[in-house]
């Protein structure tokens, strides 16, 4: 989805909330059925959990997907067209081939646990951070801008993001 040289029409206006950029890798392990895959794309996310956006961008800039969601809808843009979702665990699913926590990446982007969802402290043999909602926030290299989310329920997903300096 993320190679070609397609863009889609300008932002729309930018939801409120801090902006977070960088770049982002998704791998996701292989099952029976499914064979591996990853993804990876500099990102623009904004808003809230309620309501915002995510960009992805290829190398050059080019804006190759748009997720935007809403209490009224959660739509994705790519230069196929526009596909209308019933929830954000649907719209990643569709992108990256497993559901990913949206609303937790707000919080997580920053070094924290998300409110919404019971986590606890990683164990002294894990790296440093938390886990929540099955996966584990690995904070050692978040002085870098570095961040890895890891999902060991399977199929396994890693998610690992550099954030851009502020």
């Amino acid at each position: 989805m993320l190679a070609g040289c397609s863009t889609l029409t300008p932002p729309d206006e930018q939801p409120t909330g801090e902006l977070l950029a960088g770049r982002m890798s998704v791998q996701v392990a292989a099952t029976e059925t499914e064979p591996a895959h990853s993804l990876t794309a500099a990102f623009e996310l904004s808003g809230t959990p309620q309501q915002g956006r995510l960009d992805m961008n290829t190398p050059l800039g080019s804006t190759v997907a748009r997720a935007r969601w809403s209490p009224e809808a959660v739509v994705l843009d790519t230069p196929q067209g526009q596909t209308r979702h019933a929830n954000l665990d649907e719209l990643t699913r569709a992108v990256v081939g497993e559901a990913l926590p949206v609303p937790a990446l707000f919080d997580w982007l920053r070094g924290r646990p998300w409110p919404g969802a019971q986590s606890t402290a990683a164990l002294p043999s894990e790296p440093a951070g938390f886990n929540q909602l099955g996966w584990q926030v690995d904070l050692s290299r978040f002085a870098e801008s570095r961040l890895m989310a890891r999902r060991t329920a399977p199929p396994a997903v890693i998610v690992q993001v550099k954030l851009d300096a502020p």
